[in-house]
């Protein structure tokens, strides 16, 4: 078992990838089935099956460090460090992207595209709610898309293809969902593929934390969710909602799209910036 175990290390990107991800199925399956059968709510169906995937997951990755790898610490490897630096990384990812949310929705309300309103919740449930909703979020993909994955890549690949594919897989990741739901939601593509590059080169100019990815991310998700759930706007429909986002969300529109490229770009900087250090 164990000269097998090695082989998967010194396979192609690709088979690790697919032998990772089987034996993740092969774990979850035997739980996740009798509770599809057996739970009838949705909601609940959805948040047993998705905490028992992600637990695995995060035991797979150990057992998977430990005896593919020999690297006992592969968490650490892949930056998930509890450190000072890492914390402040988190904070200042969080402030970012909660205040580039707030900007581009400040925007259009500027320009009279969207019309701010009262919180019809009580907005310190919402805000608190969208916290950890955000965390949850922020904590779970980062560690599997600029964890996982990216050091996978990276293993085979030169770091821009690395950067490339990890972005694309995971906005393709988005769009497991049936082909009416995709075609509906297909305009946040490029978005996505600029936020993964976004978020690789965020690690990339930290030191390989992953601190700064999982508070950015969390960031958007925290901003969108207050403004969303909490329906602090309604848009005026002044302007065709490809500018402004549709389905109204803004990474939906060339509003959206622009704001994440800026966002991307300075990502970007940073990151040459700290090879450039190395």
């Amino acid at each position: 078992m164990r000269i097998n175990l090695e082989r998967i290390s010194q396979s192609p990107a690709p088979l690790r990838l697919g032998c990772f991800i089987i034996a993740l199925l092969l774990l979850w399956l035997p739980l996740a089935i009798p509770i599809y059968l057996l739970v009838s709510d949705t909601n609940l169906e959805s948040i047993l099956t998705m905490v028992i995937l992600y637990v695995e997951f995060i035991f797979l990755l150990k057992l998977w460090g430990q005896r593919v790898y020999q690297q006992p610490k592969i968490l650490t490897h892949y930056g998930l460090e509890f450190s000072r630096p890492n914390g402040v990384d988190f904070v200042k990812g969080l402030a970012i992207g909660l205040i580039s949310i707030l900007i581009v929705f400040s925007l259009q309300g500027l320009f009279g595209w969207v019309i701010w309103q009262q919180p019809k919740v009580l907005l310190l449930k919402i805000i608190l709610e969208g916290l950890l909703v955000s965390f949850g979020v922020g904590f779970a993909e980062e560690l599997l898309f600029r964890g996982w994955l990216l050091n996978e890549l990276e293993r085979d690949y030169n770091l821009s293809l690395a950067a490339w594919i990890d972005a694309i897989l995971f906005a393709v990741a988005h769009f497991i969902k049936p082909l009416a739901a995709i075609i509906h939601t297909l305009p946040q593509f490029p978005a996505l593929v600029l936020l993964g590059l976004t978020q690789v080169w965020g690690k990339r100019g930290t030191r390989g934390r992953l601190g700064l990815p999982i508070g950015l991310h969390g960031g958007l998700v925290w901003g969108y969710y207050i403004i969303n759930v909490g329906e602090l706007t309604k848009y005026a429909g002044v302007v065709p909602d490809w500018i402004t986002g549709v389905n109204n969300n803004p990474l939906q529109g060339i509003m959206g799209v622009l704001f994440m490229g800026g966002l991307a770009w300075w990502m970007r900087g940073k990151a040459l910036k700290m090879n450039n250090k190395l």
